[in-house]
């Protein structure tokens, strides 16, 4: 009976944390196409500056509009997918278990303070930039609160995924079981 009930618990485990995968993995492709764009916003301008002499008064900051918008949602994409940079010399040689238990001890404490805290002083940013319908100081003046909601939105799928790769990680030392698979085929493991 408490087999079965833990089997029913980890299939509905496995069934949110497929959904966490799937909206970072969905967000990741859609941001994929922004790299494209902002190449050729790039181009644009160096045309327009070099070989017109008339740079553009939008261009580089919708660029950078977009870039940083890139940059602050694709960190779940990038966590789902293991891409983040570390350095694991010597964690690699430790047994699945104990590198779970590491990641648990050592990573997830710090990783949940940096997003805590990207969360909370992101809505704040956002919030305040919202309520006064901020626009940049530049000559094109485009509004720049829409902008800054992605730093809460980006913090909340960066710190979803950390929750799921956190379960994971506890599977294993748990149940010593590889963590569950995320849907691209990729293990979500430390």
């Amino acid at each position: 009976m408490q087999t079965r009930q833990m089997g029913g618990t980890m299939a509905k485990l496995e069934k949110y944390l497929g959904y966490i995968d799937r909206t970072n993995e969905w967000c990741g492709r859609i941001l994929s196409y922004l790299v494209p764009v902002m190449t050729i916003l790039i181009v644009i301008e160096i045309i327009m500056r070099y070989f017109f002499d008339a740079p553009t008064c939008w261009n580089n900051e919708l660029t950078q509009m977009i870039f940083g918008t890139y940059a602050v949602l694709a960190g779940g994409f990038v966590l789902l997918r293991n891409g983040h940079v570390h350095v694991d010399l010597i964690i690699s040689n430790f047994s699945r278990r104990t590198q779970a238990l590491l990641f648990i001890i050592l990573t997830a404490p710090l990783f949940f303070l940096f997003t805590g805290m990207l969360l909370y002083h992101g809505t704040s940013f956002a919030w305040e930039s919202l309520l006064v319908r901020e626009h940049s100081q530049s000559a094109w003046n485009p509004p720049v609160y829409p902008w800054k909601m992605m730093l809460p939105l980006g913090g909340l799928l960066m710190l979803l995924q950390g929750i799921a790769l956190l379960i994971r990680n506890v599977v294993v030392l748990v149940r010593g079981e590889e963590p569950v698979v995320a849907r691209d085929g990729k293990r979500g493991d430390a």
